[in-house]
């Protein structure tokens, strides 16, 4: 007997060490959650991270449960869907709670980047943990542009019609390439099996894995604060850094508060508006895709409305898709873009700030204009508000280098 609660540990505390001599998880706690020491002065613009962290769960189980009762082809996806929301018990919901999360998946994750603009978030020592943050981005729009077309409604249909055929604009390999993506020689069934595989499988394994290296990446480095500072550069005799707590209890009990609210505002659009007036859900979604008919208007769902209009302003089929693409690829490279030897907007100068709310505006603005018809007015409002969202970027170099900076303090400001 004996020997026996010598293999199994004692009831005090035995069974833990019978873990950690098995898996590293008391040496995991402490390096990221008791002993990970963060800045203490985040403010609400560092709950994002969190918070699509929340969201990715959310979709992940929702998504589990979607898949048991949806039927990816063409003949039966769209009878599936109206299955799910109609006769599944609790389908309408789990079905909502998807498409809702999809939109402030988005949401939370466009926050999250802007608050690394405003801080500096991806500069030196953390440029990798922006390029991965970025490769998340990229991938997540792959994985909703995927799903997007599994409801095989009139939008799905058209919209991933119009998005796959930029693709034949590539010269020499377009067309090839089109086909490729599409398996047939039009969106079909075998379009539909692709694209379901790649949203149940592929892409949610690469986001999982690479969310995973983000954060251990994070926890290496440190996190950045809204001074901009690295507290890892103050430590008292103990090496614990002077300006820094623990991540678990004093961030995570913080956490908790904003992680209750965001449910409660998610919750409230799931049950009172999980259309949003046509931009989470498009009403042509819910008519039966029809390829002899084309919808009115196209547009995509729209997280990606400010690219579509980008795309939309130029005449040229080939230079809207490679500016488009652009638009997207540009902000990878702020890191080596930004000149400013400052991190944070609090000690940037009026320049900077300019140019970062005149891009947040235009970035609105564009996906506004993504879902105007593209004429008139709108085109060259397009057109404008496109040569600003890259001017800010292109013009980096040069404007953060002159601004004039304000001086940092040795250690962060904090006020309890």
């Amino acid at each position: 007997m004996a020997r026996i609660e010598s293999e199994i540990g004692t009831p005090k505390g035995g069974f833990m060490k019978w873990i950690d001599d098995r898996f590293p998880f008391t040496e995991t706690l402490k390096a990221h959650a008791t002993e990970y020491y963060a800045s203490k002065n985040f403010n609400i613009w560092y709950i994002f991270g969190v918070l699509a962290t929340v969201v990715l769960v959310i979709q992940l189980l929702t998504g589990i449960f979607l898949t048991m009762n949806y039927k990816p082809s063409a003949a039966e996806a769209f009878a599936s869907v109206e299955y799910i929301m109609r006769d599944v018990e609790w389908g309408w919901l789990i079905r909502y709670m998807h498409s809702t999360g999809a939109s402030f998946f988005f949401i939370v994750v466009y926050l999250h980047m802007f608050r690394a603009m405003l801080y500096g978030s991806y500069k030196k020592p953390r440029e990798l943990i922006w390029i991965i943050g970025m490769l998340i981005f990229f991938v997540l729009m792959a994985e909703a542009f995927a799903g997007y077309l599994l409801p095989w409604g009139q939008m799905s249909y058209w919209g991933a019609q119009v998005i796959i055929s930029l693709f034949g604009a590539i010269p020499f390999v377009g067309e090839t390439l089109v086909e490729y993506i599409r398996g047939d020689y039009s969106i079909s069934d075998i379009t539909l099996n692709r694209f379901f595989a790649l949203h149940v499988i592929a892409l949610p394994l690469a986001l999982v894995a690479l969310v995973f290296v983000h954060i251990v990446a994070l926890h290496h480095v440190g996190s950045n604060n809204p001074d901009g500072i690295e507290i890892k550069n103050h430590k008292g005799p103990d090496g614990i850094p002077l300006d820094g707590v623990a991540f678990h209890p004093y961030h995570t009990s913080k956490d908790l508060v904003y992680i209750i609210a965001f449910l409660m505002i998610f919750s409230f659009v799931m049950f009172f508006a999980p259309e949003m007036g046509g931009y989470f859900l498009e009403h042509a979604n819910f008519e039966p895709a029809n390829t002899m008919a084309t919808p009115e208007h196209i547009a995509p769902v729209w997280y990606f409305t400010p690219f579509y209009a980008i795309l939309r302003a130029v005449p040229n089929k080939l230079w809207g898709a490679i500016l488009m693409a652009a638009a997207v690829l540009l902000p990878l490279f702020l890191p080596w873009l930004d000149r400013s030897r400052v991190k944070s907007i609090r000690y940037r100068g009026w320049i900077y700030k300019t140019a970062l709310a005149v891009f947040a505006v235009s970035f609105l603005v564009l996906g506004w204009l993504g879902v105007q018809p593209a004429e008139g007015v709108y085109v060259m409002m397009a057109r404008i508000f496109s040569v600003l969202y890259f001017g800010f970027f292109l013009l980096m170099p040069y404007y953060t280098a002159i601004d004039k900076t304000k001086p940092v303090p040795d250690r962060v400001v904090y006020h309890a």
